[in-house]
């Protein structure tokens, strides 16, 4: 193997192949292996940035809350000037956590549960008992270690290695296309969480395509035409695209209905598609025209993923009487679940002798495309811009209209 690669780069090097004739799917244990998760961790997680929830989740002065981002963990905090801080979640005395990972609670200080080290909501350490006496001691020297934290549309972003490259950078051009929803005004109508027996990476390549959708996701083909949307050129860690709704449809629905709002400052045709984004690694970004879906998910090891899935709607839609988040939550919740189950079924044919890395359809072409940014992730060592796949004259477009 190559110095720092997972896998054999003969292995990768079909799923580096321009054209999709010639292309081939990541090897199975780029899915099944603990030592290719281990690697991952470290080094598309940890050293990347990463998505933990949303910023209203730490509305208030005190709040607090503890992530876990690969073998790393970190606290993210809000001062009693509204700032947020980021910690790595470690006392400065012998190492104890902080707060447990997933834990919430609101506090005026930050203080160590094992011998009560006290800091301040900025990371200065003002309390140490039994150290007012001890020689040299000086509390100046101890306080929390930063990490790298930033706001990106309400999301929150940790980089726990502290040597990522500045997230607008990871972000690209996905910025412009997002910017007409004001996804950073929208508020958390519902919220669903999910425990898939699948590889994370199974979820986001499911993600970017619709050739399975004839087949698992009746509902889906009533409201958009399967074949329908076209890819957009990245200039980031990104891939994603749109697709179109049928003519009597005006979201994402069981019936097609909204009973929501439509989103202020789309034009007609951002009203008339949907659109789908997945951030590396970690966060899916479906654009509607009267709400956002968003998936974030958690590896939680080679086999099982932990998928938390908001919906978002503009504050406008808090004035109708009749407001409720249902229709699209519902619509979700069934296609989700025909996903996870899809996923999981892949997770268990990937361990099996017979798998093979199998060839890419046309409209594969977005799996493919994420599939060679992870494939020169392993040999380079971190995950950068994936390539561009567009075949020669094939129009592309913009969701910015």
């Amino acid at each position: 193997m190559s110095v720092g690669s997972p896998i054999d780069p003969a292995l990768l090097r079909p799923v580096l192949e321009a054209g999709l004739p010639a292309a081939r799917t990541l090897p199975a244990e780029a899915y099944t292996s603990q030592e290719v998760f281990g690697w991952e961790a470290e080094h598309f997680f940890e050293a990347g940035w990463v998505c933990v929830g949303r910023a209203d989740e730490l509305a208030e002065p005190g709040d607090q809350k503890a992530f876990r981002i690969g073998s790393e963990g970190v606290l993210v905090v809000r001062d009693l000037q509204g700032r947020l801080h980021a910690f790595h979640n470690t006392c400065r005395h012998r190492g104890h956590e902080l707060l447990t990972p997933g834990e919430h609670r609101n506090l005026r200080a930050i203080k160590c549960p094992y011998h009560a080290w006290v800091y301040g909501l900025d990371g200065r350490l003002q309390g140490a008992p039994r150290f007012g006496d001890m020689p040299g001691f000086d509390k100046d020297d101890h306080p929390l270690v930063e990490a790298r934290i930033e706001q990106w549309h309400g999301w929150l972003f940790l980089n726990a290695s502290g040597d990522a490259p500045p997230l607008a950078e990871v972000v690209g051009n996905l910025d412009e296309l997002v910017t007409p929803w004001e996804i950073g005004r929208m508020f958390v109508a519902a919220r669903h969480e999910y425990v898939i027996e699948a590889n994370w990476k199974t979820i986001t390549e499911n993600y970017h395509e619709c050739y399975h959708c004839p087949s698992i996701h009746p509902a889906l083909c009533e409201v958009t035409p399967v074949d329908s949307g076209e890819n957009f050129p990245h200039d980031g860690l990104w891939v994603g695209g749109n697709m179109w709704l049928k003519d009597f449809a005006e979201t994402m629905s069981l019936s097609g209905a909204s009973h929501g709002v439509r989103i202020r400052g789309l034009n007609d045709e951002q009203a008339r598609q949907v659109f789908y984004f997945g951030l590396f690694p970690n966060l899916l970004i479906s654009l509607h025209p009267d709400y956002v879906m968003a998936h974030r998910f958690e590896p939680l090891g080679p086999g099982q993923s932990r998928v938390e899935c908001t919906w978002l709607f503009p504050p406008e839609a808090r004035e109708r009487p009749d407001f409720s988040p249902d229709y699209a939550s519902e619509f979700w919740d069934i296609t989700n679940r025909e996903d996870w189950e899809a996923c999981a079924s892949v997770y268990r044919g990937l361990q099996s002798r017979g798998f093979r890395q199998g060839p890419f359809a046309w409209n594969e072409d977005e799996v493919h495309v994420f599939m060679a940014m992870v494939a020169q992730g392993y040999l380079d060592g971190r995950a950068s811009r994936p390539p561009q796949v567009h075949e020669p004259g094939e129009p592309v477009a913009s969701a910015a209209g």
